[in-house]
């Protein structure tokens, strides 16, 4: 082997070693909780039963959207009709009013029965999430632990990459071929064995992993920041309809409720009962499914109607209705989308376990306890890899590569490889600012050892009459000799 593959290799070794020792207890943690996130859908179900679904009578029909917000209001006087999102056949109706007591984030919800008009209950929501899955959201991502917490799982997606990218090399060099798809089973036990089972499994996971590291970035602290700037000079931002009217267009026809033609200004407030044009001339522009109506704050500006559909991402189109005439002012269809956009969108959904629905629950469990599996294995080789003779025992083993394994690399591959680490390093910084830590005691450790090496060489005394020189004198002396 030459030297530079064998620096390439010791120092992948190593830091592979390191970051899953030290990464691991962070993805043990986000595995756990994902898993509990990605099954709150049939959760919620369960503990918000009266809350959002309804029994729907043969033959019956729902009641109009104006009536059903009339009720809503009735339940909860104060605060700004903002949302409404139509209840399906076996669904409520659900309104977001504001509140002064709640930030811009949260909202109380109404939730209706669409079939009776009569309120099953209300609750305070999070960007229209229920405070169950809110809940389970936040252990997720910052372990209830607010803006700090955030580290941990920026933390576990800016290392995951790298590990799960470094074990499939490692691997590749020491299996190579078909073997590298299956534990070596002929090994009974020991290292052996179980390495076989955590290197095999994490290649078969490794596509998913890579999957959730990327995805998981971008709703990131500091890389999502990054992720979402690069979205946008790419032209990848989700796009909005309008809903900006001209004075023409905000005026409403004449012969209204007092027969009156005159134009409406941005100051009047907005009839509910509007939706009642909104929601019919939606549905003719091909609306449907779960959808979210978004009410303006005057009637200078158009209604959104915009369709939710997790599970089937093409179906996120969107159309801008003028309240006053019902008329279609602008649409948006999920076709137009910017390919980017569209990627960005599957990629949410996916990684929520919304995207076609229970299948997309069980691959994420699946993937979550996989690498559970992995992470178990891990450190089962660690413990076996120990000493157990008289007198060097140990509780784990000593780490597979001694420091200073970079100091191996050829020049080019420093000169080349520490620009490409400080570029990912600005972009992710938790993975950029660990790393550089991790050299930093790598550095050290290695030369202290190294000054420990020499002081340890005995030196012996010189013949009577033969001067003491340096191995750099001596080399120089040879130079000049020569």
């Amino acid at each position: 082997m030459s030297p530079a593959r064998s620096g390439f290799g010791q120092l992948l070794l190593r830091l592979h070693f390191y970051a899953g020792l030290l990464v691991a207890p962070f993805l043990l943690v986000a595995a756990l909780t994902g898993i509990a996130y990605v099954f709150t859908p049939q959760i919620e179900k369960a503990v918000y039963a009266d809350e959002l679904t309804v029994s729907a009578p043969a033959g019956a029909r729902a009641i109009p959207l104006s009536q059903q917000l009339a009720a809503a209001r009735a339940v909860h006087p104060t605060g700004d009709l903002i949302g409404v999102r139509p209840g399906r056949p076996e669904t409520t109706t659900q309104v977001d009013f504001t509140s002064p007591d709640l930030d811009e984030e949260h909202q109380h919800t109404v939730y209706v029965n669409q079939y009776t008009g009569r309120v099953t209950g209300q609750m305070t929501t999070w960007w229209a999430t229920t405070p169950l899955r809110t809940w389970f959201d936040d252990l997720h991502t910052n372990l209830q632990l607010g803006t700090v917490g955030y580290f941990y799982s920026e933390f576990a997606a800016s290392w995951l990459w790298v590990i799960a990218l470094g074990g499939v090399i490692l691997w590749f060099r020491r299996q190579r071929g078909k073997r590298m798809l299956r534990p070596d089973l002929g090994a009974k036990k020991g290292v052996r064995r179980t390495r076989g089972w955590h290197a095999s499994t994490g290649l078969w996971l490794s596509i998913g992993l890579l999957f959730l590291s990327a995805t998981g970035l971008t709703w990131s602290n500091y890389a999502g920041v990054n992720f979402g700037n690069a979205v946008d000079a790419l032209d990848g931002s989700r796009p909005e309809v309008s809903t900006t009217l001209t004075a023409a267009a905000a005026a409403p026809a004449a012969g209204g409720h007092h027969g009156g033609g005159a134009p409406t200004t941005g100051d009047t407030p907005v009839d509910p009962a509007a939706i009642d044009k909104v929601w019919p001339a939606a549905t003719a522009a091909g609306i449907d499914g779960p959808v979210a109506i978004t009410v303006p704050g005057d009637n200078a500006t158009a209604w959104g109607v915009t369709e939710q559909d997790g599970r089937w991402p093409m179906r996120r189109d969107g159309v801008a209705v003028d309240g006053a005439t019902g008329q279609i002012t602008d649409t948006i269809n999920y076709a137009d989308w910017p390919f980017m956009a569209k990627l960005t969108q599957i990629g949410i959904y996916a990684h929520m376990g919304d995207l076609f629905g229970l299948a997309n629950q069980i691959v994420l469990a699946a993937l979550a306890l996989g690498l559970i599996c992995v992470i178990v294995w891990g450190y089962r080789m660690w413990w076996q890899r120990r000493p157990t003779r008289t007198g060097r025992r140990a509780i784990v083993g000593t780490p597979p590569v001694g420091p200073g394994a970079w100091q191996k690399l050829p020049a080019w591959a420093i000169v080349v490889g520490v620009p490409m680490i400080l570029a990912v390093g600005y972009f992710l910084p938790l993975f950029g600012v660990p790393l550089a830590a991790f050299i930093a005691f790598d550095v050290l450790i290695a030369t202290i050892r190294r000054r420990r090496r020499t002081a340890s060489i005995p030196v012996s005394p010189a013949p009577a009459g033969v001067a003491l020189t340096s191995p750099q004198e001596a080399s120089a002396q040879g130079a000049d000799q020569g």
